[in-house]
């Protein structure tokens, strides 16, 4: 019998301090160097990442976990402490989640300024804010300007903020509140206007947040039914034999065989499907891979696996990781457009990229654990838990 989902919540609310997934963390850091590669017009390491073997890339993952974690996290603190303290919670993590924003905003503003003063450019991607400085601020400040590479947090922001009513209606009914925000990405997929206005670009939001609230809802879904079956999805077999052939079509379809200098084996010849709107393509493959992975008894285990350290590291602190990431691409594009994507260059600039990201994970994941240990010694009061709270992108140049 399928779990209801006032068990699965009550599983969710069974640990007062709620174990980590070390599977999301690991998916999450994965998506995170990736969203860092993808940031970087022009760089080699591109032709590995995602959205060279399937339809979907780093973002549709990110954004996939970012609903399971959601769930896993503040679900648990709305059954476990009530509707006030989870409400509490999730206003802390948002205006976190917004400061960060600015403060990319800003500094992206500042670099790009400084840059092409010296060296006499043209800004692109931020020209409009340049240009007009005050009202960029309060566009940005609004969150109504999305400059491109900027523009997956306030993805999230926007998700995040809307998490209590997925969570209210996953609680009542699964069925209807996925049938309900299916029928919101088909919306936004028929009527392309449904999105949310882009001073930056004159046009709209790259992620439609109308359209990639379902992958959001139906990660939080899956954390559901994850918590009610032990961690694991439930393995069919010609469940795992569809997914597998989609994944295999989907590959053959999107490997870039001319940029690999191979012959181009493909059966039709497919546009890239939409990102914006999240293209049916784009969803059925992450969820397919999502299946795979999260119902395999020996992905469970690599997860766990000390080789994968780093990735789980930096997908603890996903957080501070993305927006080190983008501070370092950043400087990436504006060496590349300086100096040419020379491959000494390419090399230095990935690796200060993956060094900085990690080292940032490790200081702070090192600095969370000395505070534990302190606090661990001083005089506690009981029943004091604290809920673990937790935190792509395609080529576009």
């Amino acid at each position: 019998m399928p779990s209801s989902p006032t068990a699965t919540a009550a599983s969710l609310a069974a640990n007062a301090r709620p174990r980590r997934d070390p599977r999301i963390d690991v998916l999450r850091g994965l998506a995170l160097f990736m969203i860092f590669i993808d940031h970087i017009p022009d760089n080699v390491l591109s032709l590995a990442t995602m959205h060279n073997f399937g339809f979907c890339d780093a973002a549709e993952l990110f954004v996939l976990l970012s609903g399971m974690s959601a769930m896993l996290a503040y679900g648990g603190a709305f059954e476990r402490r009530g509707a006030w303290h989870g409400l509490r919670q999730i206003s802390r993590r948002w205006a976190w989640l917004y400061v960060f924003q600015l403060g990319l905003l800003a500094a992206t503003l500042l670099i790009v300024w400084l840059w092409t003063s010296y060296y006499g450019f043209q800004p692109r991607i931020v020209g409009p804010f340049l240009d007009d400085p005050f009202a960029g601020v309060l566009h940005g400040l609004t969150l109504s300007a999305v400059p491109t590479y900027l523009d997956i947090l306030p993805l999230y922001l926007a998700l995040f903020a809307v998490f209590p009513l997925i969570y209210a209606g996953l609680r009542v009914s699964r069925l209807l509140t996925l049938a309900f925000s299916a029928a919101l990405w088909a919306a936004a997929n028929l009527v392309p206007a449904l999105n949310l206005p882009n001073w930056a670009n004159g046009g709209q939001w790259f992620f439609n947040p109308f359209a990639w609230q379902f992958l959001f809802t139906i990660g939080a879904a899956i954390a559901m039914l994850l918590a009610a079956h032990d961690g694991q999805l439930p393995r069919a077999r010609w469940a795992v034999w569809v997914c597998a052939a989609f994944l295999l079509f989907a590959l053959v379809e999107t490997v870039p065989w001319s940029a690999w200098h191979l012959p181009d084996p493909r059966p039709i010849a497919l546009a890239s499907p939409d990102q914006t709107n999240l293209a049916p393509l784009r969803l059925v493959d992450i969820l397919a891979l999502a299946y795979l992975l999260l119902s395999s008894p020996t992905f469970r285990a690599i997860a766990g696996a000390r080789v994968l350290w780093p990735l789980d590291l930096c997908g603890r602190h996903s957080l501070e990781v993305f927006a080190t990431g983008c501070v370092v691409a950043l400087f990436g594009r504006l060496l590349f457009r300086t100096y040419g994507a020379g491959l000494p260059l390419q090399i230095a600039v990935n690796a200060i990229g993956f060094l900085a990201m990690w080292g940032v994970a490790f200081y702070l994941d090192r600095t969370r654990a000395s505070t534990a240990g302190a606090a661990s010694h001083a005089p506690q009061p009981e029943l004091n838990h604290q809920d673990i709270g937790t935190t792509a992108r395609g080529e576009r140049n």
